[in-house]
């Protein structure tokens, strides 16, 4: 009898430890990138990540950037953009390090800078769910580190984001403020356990007042500390995959559309809205991962986009770049 009660205490932990060891080695569970609150940006990635969540590297550095260590001063032989935006820019899990927009981006900037220049980088200042006055609240902490170019990669969403809150860190398991003792606490959390509602969010889900306005404003005040930096803007927005193709946008969001149209022309933002750009593709719904985030070809169709505007709105400020 003692001896089958070892045996199967043996099998137990066994399965455990191999269940264990799986979810650690194979998915990247018991290691999830975790959140730091802050007053005014609401909240960022903690800096200094390294993970591998579904096979997908992340990185995220010392400036809660997704991506590799960097000089907060520009070096003189280095070409610099800085894209601020929200899961999009960041591509999240479910995105590799090296097929990031940025990266993707960076990879190919490198290719077309001449000799005046030894490298390219792009760096990825994101978080899932930024709209832009965390944006702008970002840019306004620690500034764009001398980047020539600012790009703001918004989606739709955004014209319509909230104040920024640090009120999910800690509360929402999709912004964990810690690490997890074991890979099965962070799947029993994540996929068994019901999330607790916050009842504080619904005041800030609530926020009265203009919306649209109010983020019209930040895109305002982020192009006007670009401005002056001497540095160049470009506002790039994504739709939703439901935007495309008929019916199209629903009314609220056409009217969004339209005021964030009217707004980049008076303010003469360099702006590329991607629903028309979308809806020109054979094939625009096979460039999503989900109703709102890109796979690797639509990170690569919007950069190759960007990319063109850059390399224009570049050479019109006369950047030494072929």
């Amino acid at each position: 009898m003692k001896v089958l009660l070892l045996l199967i205490v043996v099998v137990v932990v066994g399965l455990f430890l191999v269940l264990e060891v799986g979810l650690r080695s194979l998915f990247g569970f018991g290691n999830p990138l975790i959140y730091v609150g802050d007053d005014q940006i609401g909240y960022l990635l903690a800096p200094n990540q390294r993970t591998r969540r579904f096979g997908n590297r992340i990185e995220i550095n010392e400036y809660s950037m997704r991506g590799s260590p960097i000089t907060q001063t520009r070096p003189s032989s280095t070409l610099r953009v800085l894209l601020l935006g929200d899961s999009i820019a960041n591509g999240g899990w479910w995105t590799d390090q090296d097929k990031t927009i940025s990266s993707l981006m960076m990879h190919s900037l490198a290719s077309l800078t001449n000799r005046n220049y030894q490298q390219a980088q792009v760096l990825n200042a994101s978080a899932n769910s930024w709209g832009p006055r965390n944006e702008l609240a970002y840019l306004e902490k620690f500034s764009d580190f001398n980047a020539q170019v600012t790009v703001l990669l918004i989606n739709t969403d955004d014209l319509f984001a909230t104040a920024p809150t640090s009120l999910p860190v800690g509360r929402d398991r999709n912004y964990p403020d810690s690490k997890p003792a074991l890979a099965l606490e962070e799947v029993w959390q994540r996929y068994i356990v019901k999330q607790k509602p916050i009842p504080e969010l619904k005041a800030v889900q609530n926020e009265p007042g203009d919306r649209v306005g109010i983020n019209l404003e930040a895109i305002g005040k982020i192009q006007a500390l670009t401005r002056q930096s001497n540095s160049q803007f470009l506002l790039v927005m994504t739709p939703l995959l439901r935007e495309i193709g008929e019916p199209g946008p629903r009314d609220y969001e056409i009217k969004a559309r339209q005021r964030l149209s009217d707004f980049t022309k008076a303010e003469q933002i360099n702006y590329i809205d991607f629903l028309p750009i979308f809806n020109s593709n054979t094939e625009p719904r096979g460039l999503f991962h989900d109703h709102i985030h890109l796979n690797l070809q639509g990170n690569k169709f919007v950069s190759e986009v960007m990319e063109r505007s850059l390399l224009e709105i570049l050479s019109q400020s006369h950047s030494q770049i072929i």
